[in-house]
Order: C-alpha cells, then structure tokens, then sequence
C-alpha cells in the first residue's frame, strides 16, 4: 500500500496571541486528502486560534504549519489560501465588495489572472455553490444571511483550494438551513474532493457529517480519531466541556441491553431496536 502524506502539517505549535495569552501549547497532527474533520471543544479552547493557522491567517509562535509543502511562516497568506481557504463564522466580517460578482472575483483578480479564467471560476463556483447568476448584481449585504454564506464559500472556491475551513457553518441558521449548507460542503467533500474542516459546537452535526473529530481544551489535543470513537468516549468530551448527541448518550447508558456505544444517529438507534426487541413489542 502507498504511503499516505499529509495535506497539513501540525508540528508542536504554540501561539500567543499579543496580550501575551496563550492560545495553543504544542500542537502536532496531521490533515489528509479525504479527511472530514470537526474541530470541537468549549469557546476559549483554541479551536479557532487552530484552524486560522491552517491556512495562514495567523503565523506560529514556535512551531511550523506546512500547507502542501509551503510553510506558513515564510509563505503569502495570498499563497496558502489558494491551498487552505477560510469562511468566517460570520459571512458579514468576510464580504466587502458592492456585488456578488466582484465578490467571487476577488481572489482570482488578486492572483492577476487573465479576465476569461476570472469570468470562467465565478461562474463555475457560482454553480457548485448553487447561487443563480441573477444575484450577481446585487449586493452581498442585501441577501439572506444562507445565500451569504454561500457567496463568502463561493469567494474561498474561486482560489480553487485543496481544503476549506468552515467556521460554525450552522450558528444563526434555523434545522434546514443548517442541513442545507452542511449537505453543500458533503457534496463538496464527496464529488469535487475538498478536505473539510468545520468548526462547531453542534454535536448532532458532528455525528451526522464529520469523519474524524478533534477535541481541545486549553489549547490542547484532547482527543483526535474517527468520530464514533471520540463519541464513545464521555469522560474524555467531558475535559471539553462538551457532550455526545443525545442519542449517543442514551445508546451509552442501555449498553447493557445489547446496543452499541457508538451509536450516532437515531437511524441507527431504531435499526438497532428492532433487532434487540421482541417483535410482540412492536406489535408484529
């Protein structure tokens, strides 16, 4: 089998923000094509400390980030985005020309590239992301807050990165909405190849989405695996400040009846229930 090689590099990263705080304290991992990770952990814990060096935004104190082969510290922000891109938790704090096209075009424009590759990635984006081309004349400000966030993903695509940073892809977004965006990136991940790193508290999504789970605490590695094994591990979530979905728990506590404790959908739970019940309590 071939040796797999990392997409990002972590090694021993520390960062200390200006006031002299401490945010991450020697963190190391490694980020692969075809990983969908969540980064999970209470506010305050370094999760988005962590994935803003991801992509260059902000440059370690001591250690290195390595973005397929470029080192942030000696590389453009402008560089690394176009391999690691990053959507703000707030689309508002991301967007700042008056329409949507110019939006998209920025970064192509900002990569001086010739205006027919410009026009052909904003259109091309533009229809990943599912945005009609009839909103490329308004002003991004002026639409619901969904198709913002589409237009500020849209924005990051135009650079054509390998992986996308997503910071709390469902805050302020009602259980559609929140399925909606969260099917787009899977779509993402699963037919254009995009590495998928999100940003949440919301643990149901998590169980739903995400592949891998990485939990901090304290600017620490608490616990990094697939998500069903991070799940099955209470005591350690608890360091985090942060609970398994509902269902997982409820799985955890009736173990002793048969059903499995890693359990992350109720899809799952009833598949089980039906097996482990006699039929005559279902009424068959």
């Amino acid at each position: 089998m071939a040796e797999r090689h990392p997409y990002i590099e972590v090694r021993d990263l520390v960062y200390r923000y200006p006031d002299g705080t401490l945010a991450l304290r020697g963190i190391s991992l490694d980020i692969y094509d075809g990983d969908f990770i969540a980064l999970i952990g209470q506010n305050g814990s370094g999760k988005t400390t962590l994935a803003k060096c991801l992509n260059g935004l902000f440059k370690p104190t001591s250690g290195d980030v390595i973005v397929e082969g470029l080192n942030t510290k000696n590389t453009s922000i402008t560089n690394i985005a176009k391999r690691a891109g990053y959507v703000f938790q707030n689309p508002d704090h991301q967007l700042f020309n008056n329409n949507v096209w110019d939006e998209i075009a920025y970064g192509p424009r900002n990569l001086q590239l010739p205006g027919g590759e410009v026009q052909a990635r904003v259109e091309e984006t533009a229809q990943v992301v599912g945005l009609d081309e009839k909103y490329f004349t308004e002003h991004p400000f002026f639409l619901p807050k969904g198709l913002r966030q589409r237009v500020a993903i849209a924005s990051i695509l135009a650079l054509q990165p390998k992986a996308i940073i997503v910071d709390e892809p469902t805050t302020g977004q009602d259980i559609k909405q929140s399925l909606d965006i969260m099917d787009f990136l899977l779509d993402l991940h699963r037919e254009q190849g995009h590495i998928i790193i999100i940003i949440t508290h919301d643990m149901p999504i998590v169980a739903q989405y995400a592949k891998r789970v990485i939990a901090l605490g304290l600017g620490e590695i608490l616990v990094d695996g697939p998500t069903r094994d991070v799940f099955a591990q209470p005591d350690v979530l608890a360091k985090t400040f942060v609970a398994p979905p509902q269902i997982t728990r409820l799985a955890q506590r009736t173990q002793h009846l048969g059903f499995d404790p890693h359990t992350l959908t109720v899809s799952e739970m009833m598949e089980q229930f039906q097996r482990l019940i006699p039929g005559q309590w279902l009424g068959q």
